[in-house]
């Protein structure tokens, strides 16, 4: 991962520090402002990433303009809307912003994986041998156009023995470390922080969207035990598995809710705003047996609302059924490829607004197979009603995003140890070890 400097990395929140946070999720349909509070809690449940208690003080969201498929497409556009969600967030907080996380959802979502392996001649491990494993691990060169936005160490191994967290002071021969980095396109992530900049707010950090709405909606014994966490966006679908309570593997593919919308309006001869009228309030991915004697209207395109046609709410099940298979479908394979084939035991939760499509979770657990729920964001105080949705766990993740960042490791920058001082980089190491176990 060398001299990358896209995306910046997020200064990890103390545990003992209260802080304003502002999280920013553009996505494909909507742009959503989160103003939060965060104040640390004085004992946290084992194993929970969260250590500070969450309040929100403003929120802000309206249609997104400029972008697919997670891409910004349209600069002028994608800037505007920014400007006026984050508007209606301050004025809602009663306070002004200057830098906000961001959450990435396009560029081909993917994940690498690194090893490295140093040998300690039978001491104890000490803090600069976990380091030096470490650095040696993140030093890999990632794919050309690639850029890093999370890098996180997902296991120690003494002497080829593995499921270690907490390496120092154990005696061994060989200490090695599995460091899982995810990745996406570069011109993707400069885009869009060039839009967030262009509306004069810093990016303080980006981060991936299944990533931090798996920090939203997942309880701490969900990760440890192992859970897949799919994220349905409007122009994607992306997922991270999660194993031992660290994310091991993360992927997307291009097929969202909007693709549905479009065969809708496709099917039927539909206006779009019809065709999304009907997925929402009308659609299914499973049918039933009064689905022939319900019929549902919309307006052919060109007709100008003059007269209203009508089908059976069985021919619209048909039309959306075949395109939210296909969905599960591609995750299946991409999952069997990457070695995370699902079984019946495997825990799968949905999150995103697409995966508030009646039955959805019906047909992933048919494809996917497991045990399946629909999430939505836990342990914020102050959402309104509408926004504890899983449209929302993306954004609401961004707040918790910063309570485990500390727990990620990047190859020191130039001049990042002169900076410091080594004696002040070896601390932080430490503190890492410390604050991520």
């Amino acid at each position: 991962m060398k001299s990358q400097l896209v995306p910046p990395r997020l200064k990890p929140l103390s545990p003992r520090r209260s802080a304003t946070l502002a999280a920013l999720d553009v996505g494909t349909s909507k742009i959503a402002c989160l103003i939060a509070r965060v104040t640390p809690m004085k004992q946290g449940a084992p194993n929970d990433w969260r250590t500070h208690r969450i309040r929100v003080l403003g929120i802000g969201h309206q249609r997104s303009l400029g972008v697919k498929h997670g891409l910004v497409i349209d600069m002028d556009e994608a800037e505007r809307a920014i400007r006026q969600t984050v508007d209606a967030a301050e004025r809602m907080a009663g306070v002004q912003i200057d830098h906000v996380i961001v959450t990435a959802s396009g560029g081909r979502l993917a994940s690498e994986h690194f090893t490295a392996k140093r040998a300690i001649g039978g001491r104890e491990v000490a803090e600069t041998d976990i380091h030096c494993v470490l650095e040696a691990s993140a030093a890999h060169h990632l794919h050309r156009g690639r850029v890093a936005m999370h890098s996180l160490p997902t296991g120690f191994s003494l002497d080829g023995v593995g499921g270690i967290r907490e390496p120092k002071d154990m005696i061994g021969e060989e200490l090695g470390v599995d460091l899982h980095v995810a990745t996406c396109d570069q011109a993707s992530a400069r885009n869009l922080m060039l839009a967030v900049e262009r509306a004069h707010l810093r990016v303080e950090g980006l981060a991936a969207a299944p990533y931090v709405a798996a920090l939203s909606v997942l309880e701490p014994d969900e990760a440890e035990m192992g859970v897949i966490v799919v994220d349905m966006g409007a122009g994607s679908t992306s997922m991270a598995v999660f194993a031992s309570g660290e994310m091991v593997h993360l992927d997307a593919v291009t097929l969202g809710g909007n693709h549905v919308t479009m065969d809708i309006a496709r099917g039927l001869d539909a206006r779009l705003v019809d065709a999304e009228r009907l997925k929402t309030f009308h659609g299914s991915a499973i049918s039933s047996s009064s689905d022939e004697r319900e019929t549902v209207s919309f307006v052919h395109v060109g007709e100008h609302g003059h007269h209203k046609a009508h089908a059976p709410k069985s021919h619209l099940v048909r039309i959306i059924r075949p395109r939210m298979e296909e969905t599960f479908e591609f995750l299946r394979d991409r999952l069997a490829r990457a070695g995370y084939a699902s079984g019946p035991n495997r825990r799968i939760v949905l999150t995103g607004g697409a995966s508030q499509l009646t039955g959805a979770a019906e047909s992933a657990r048919r494809i996917l197979g497991g045990q399946v729920r629909v999430g939505g964001p836990i342990g914020v105080e102050g959402l309104p009603d509408p926004a504890r949705t899983p449209a929302f766990a993306a954004a609401a993740g961004l707040l918790v995003y910063p309570q485990v960042a500390g727990r990620e490791y990047f190859e020191p920058r130039r001049g990042e140890r002169a900076a410091t001082g080594s004696d002040g980089y070896m601390r932080r190491v430490g503190r890492w070890l410390k604050e991520s176990f």
